[in-house]
């Protein structure tokens, strides 16, 4: 039983790159702070397999990667396209991590689906298919749409995750309407749950005509009480699922490294150790 703890994406977190040699080798340095990382360059282009060869040879053998999968599809871009065509999208993408596959290193393809992928008979079909196409890989799946967790279908949702083999993603996030999620702390895969924290900015979670709305949406640093609750939910968790990530993306304000770090001081966590050139600077 594990829980381990990062951030998404390695790029925009300035406190973790504190000097030039820090800021020209960011992944490299990442992994000297937290153990998984979210790839969300994935969601809006297919990264290239040298991409992905290098980020696994830059990261020790104990990392892992969660990668969201193209908008495409999820269904987020609304691009229309046959049974036919997905099945090639689903290669392609699937053949751009094999890097990260083969070096061991895959710890999920997240699937977040947009907020109006809502419960209808659509997409269930649209959950299975993409369990066929995915080839018994490990699954993540984040919903935005309240309906998946309204009285009557929340457990349903969860069975339907389960049947498919799916690990359910547990969001913390504002509860703004029907394009956010109640936090639902069950786990459907006993190999993982994940965990993203979004951040409680209500006020700026949906867009209104806000012009900086992404600037501002994820502008939230979670107090040592709020963590202190999704610590013992996390310890709760790891009774299910032998490995639970908790992922923060609370980085509007640059506040997902703090509250990440923070979170594995409450768990009592060592940081990993540094990277063998580090150690031998002063022998």
């Amino acid at each position: 039983m594990t829980i381990q703890i990062g951030v998404t994406g390695w790029g925009d977190h300035d406190k973790l790159y504190p000097d030039a040699k820090a800021r020209q080798q960011k992944l490299k340095t990442y992994a000297t702070h937290f153990e998984v990382v979210e790839v969300d360059s994935s969601f809006y282009a297919i990264q290239s397999v040298s991409n992905y060869t290098k980020w696994a040879e830059e990261t020790p053998e104990h990392f892992s990667f969660i990668i969201k999968a193209h908008q495409d599809m999820t269904g987020q871009s609304r691009k229309k396209m046959t049974r036919a065509e997905a099945a090639a999208l689903f290669d392609y993408f699937l053949a751009s991590i094999q890097p990260i596959i083969e070096a061991d290193k895959l710890a999920a393809v997240l699937f977040q689906f947009p907020p109006w992928f809502q419960v209808e008979k659509t997409s269930i079909d649209r959950l299975r298919f993409i369990r066929e196409l995915t080839k018994g890989l490990p699954v993540a799946i984040e919903f935005r749409h309240q309906s998946w967790y309204a009285e009557e279908y929340r457990d349903r949702t969860l069975r339907l995750l389960r049947e498919l083999g799916f690990i359910h993603t547990v969001c913390d996030e504002p509860q703004a309407g029907s394009g956010s999620v109640p936090a639902v702390p069950e786990a459907t895969n006993d190999q993982l749950t994940l965990v993203r924290f979004h951040g409680r900015n209500v006020h700026g979670w949906n867009q209104n005509g806000r012009e900086d709305w992404r600037k501002v949406r994820f502008l939230y640093r979670y107090n040592q009480t709020e963590l202190k609750e999704w610590r013992e939910t996390a310890l709760e968790l790891e009774h299910s699922s032998i490995r639970v990530i908790l992922l923060f993306n609370n980085n509007s304000g640059g506040d997902a490294s703090d509250n990440a770090k923070e979170m594995m001081q409450l768990l009592g966590q060592q940081l990993p150790d540094p990277p063998p050139e580090q150690l031998n600077l002063f022998d």
